[in-house]
């Protein structure tokens, strides 16, 4: 049980940071994603800093704020499981420094490339 309260700790702080990146990429305030996201400033704060679990309602709502796809967020809080592509989809749609859309066009031409390989 010890690992599991570990594992979702870990999920919950990375969600955070992701968060946190985002905005900062955004050039966006705590304030201002608050508000943008419908919810207060110190409970975002929290989110941010891995203190919160954000339900699947909030995570929609930020990624509205930040104007990503709620399903980035929730496959980065462990919500969604991600699709097939192995670590090369994964490192994409990990990477920060991505926009989302970047994200989609690197996927899209990635996953062409193995379709033409079969």
């Amino acid at each position: 049980m010890e690992r599991v309260d570990k594992v979702v700790n870990q999920a919950v702080a990375d969600i955070g940071d992701y968060i946190r990146t985002q905005r900062n990429k955004a050039q966006i305030s705590l304030r201002q994603l608050a508000k943008q996201a419908g919810v207060s400033n110190p409970y975002l704060s929290q989110i941010e800093r891995g203190l919160r679990k954000p339900s699947a309602e909030i995570l929609a709502q930020i990624a509205k704020g930040l104007r990503i796809s709620a399903e980035t967020l929730y496959l980065q809080a462990g919500l969604l499981e991600r699709r097939g592509g192995g670590p090369v989809a994964d490192a994409i749609q990990a990477d920060p420094q991505l926009t989302e859309r970047q994200k989609q066009a690197l996927l899209a031409v990635y996953e062409s490339f193995l379709q033409e390989k079969e």
